[in-house]
């Protein structure tokens, strides 16, 4: 009835990155940073879980001689974040027996 969540999604920081890649496909790190109001440091750890999942890829350039991040989400990544959804409402959608 109930199905596992994926534990490197069912981490609060990790899964408002994916949910907002999931809609965008790749951003900045300094848009994440503020959408999902991390520190900097916390932001850049929780994107290096879901780089080290296969979930997302970091890509570092130079645009008008400053560093930039951006961060897209790969179809791995896409499929996870899909089968969390769907096993999470496996505990929404469960209705007490009779």
């Amino acid at each position: 009835m109930f199905h596992d969540l994926d534990p490197i999604l069912h981490q609060q920081l990790r899964l408002a990155i994916m949910s907002l890649l999931i809609s965008v496909r790749e951003a900045e790190f300094t848009f994440l940073k503020e959408k999902t109001n991390a520190t900097a440091g916390n932001l850049s750890v929780q994107i290096q879980k879901l780089k080290d999942a296969g979930y997302i890829e970091v890509i570092k350039r130079f645009k008008d001689n400053y560093p930039q991040t951006l961060c897209r989400i790969t179809p791995k990544g896409i499929t996870a974040f899909e089968t969390y959804v769907e096993n999470l409402k496996s505990y929404l959608n469960t209705r007490p027996e009779n």
